[in-house]
């Protein structure tokens, strides 16, 4: 399996286990309004009491869709009022009754975590379709997801491409990542390495972590794209100061054979045992630890060390299990 295939596993794995995490923050208002969004200015202030009563009024005066969503935001989130799911499900379905889209994909996150009432995945599927069919970018990568995992909705690797697509048309470099890992592995659409590189490339200027790394391979390897082993390394070194540890262990390899980047035996241990204690091991650059020069060996050491140490001190703590009770 390829990385992009393992990381969309585990994309699927956490919208569909904990879908409240992508709570989206309430849209602008649309440019030339007739007045100025008190409510919303409000809010991005800080000020939620200011933006709850602003809101309520637009909303009794004018029966505003985008109040009735920052209402819901607001009781959603417990900012300037008490949490109550309950009445922010009310005011982003007035809202989604409108056309907010927004509201609708804000309300698609409520209905697939059960959050203000019992869960409803078919629901809130529906509503990421409604949204998505308005623009809503993060309600057509989150459906497409669904459509990969196949449970709420049939699985249809084809129309999670399209959707896919939408959204990295749109800019979003999730779906640029995901998308190219189909076009990679021909999963709903032809395969094309170059088209895979292309939309890697894409998403790694803008930071995409793994993009960094699966471009980078492209690049070293010459997959879809023209070779140049010198920018790979570029690449897994961004990636590598994020802590990714495959870009870490890609970074040692080149350290130790000199491709793309001068030789270093210090720097392709250092980075090595960095990656190791990430959880990424290669039988190729534990020979080239064991064999290392004593002094060399010291001072990879001696410089992976800090960052190791980081790395333990941001850690979760380990799962115990809770001590059993005393017998009597």
């Amino acid at each position: 399996m390829s990385v992009g295939s393992i990381v969309i596993a585990a994309m699927i794995a956490a919208w569909l286990s904990a879908p409240a995490a992508a709570q989206p923050k309430p849209a602008a208002p649309t440019a030339g309004a007739a007045e100025p969004d008190v409510a919303y200015g409000a809010y991005q202030r800080g000020e939620y009491l200011t933006a709850f009563r602003e809101a309520t009024r637009r909303v009794e005066e004018k029966g505003d869709p985008k109040a009735m969503t920052l209402l819901g935001e607001l009781y959603a989130d417990g900012l300037g009022v008490a949490n109550d799911d309950k009445k922010a499900v009310e005011w982003y379905k007035l809202a989604s009754a409108r056309g907010d889209r927004e509201a609708m994909f804000a309300l698609a996150i409520l209905k697939m975590s059960g959050r203000g009432g019992p869960p409803d995945r078919q629901e809130g599927a529906r509503l990421l379709a409604e949204a998505g069919k308005l623009g809503h970018v993060v309600a057509a990568y989150n459906l497409a997801l669904l459509y990969l995992e196949g449970q709420i909705v049939p699985q249809d690797s084809s129309r999670a491409a399209e959707l896919m697509r939408k959204a990295s048309d749109a800019g979003n470099p999730q779906a640029q990542y995901a998308l190219a890992t189909f076009y990679k592995d021909g999963r709903g659409v032809k395969k094309d390495p170059a088209e895979a590189a292309r939309l890697l490339g894409i998403a790694a200027r803008t930071g995409h972590t793994d993009a960094e790394v699966e471009y980078g391979i492209a690049l070293f390897n010459g997959t879809g794209i023209a070779k140049n082993e010198s920018t790979a390394g570029g690449y897994f070194l961004k990636a590598a100061q994020k802590n990714n540890a495959m870009a870490q262990s890609r970074l040692a390899m080149m350290y130790a054979s000199g491709r793309g980047i001068k030789t270093d035996p210090v720097m392709a241990g250092r980075w090595y045992l960095i990656a190791k204690a990430g959880g990424e091991s290669d039988p190729y650059l534990e020979d080239v630890l064991r064999t290392m020069k004593p002094s060399d060996r010291t001072a990879a050491e001696a410089r992976a060390k800090p960052w190791i140490a980081r790395m333990q001190a941001i850690a979760p703590p380990p799962v115990t299990a809770a001590p059993a009770a005393p017998k009597r």
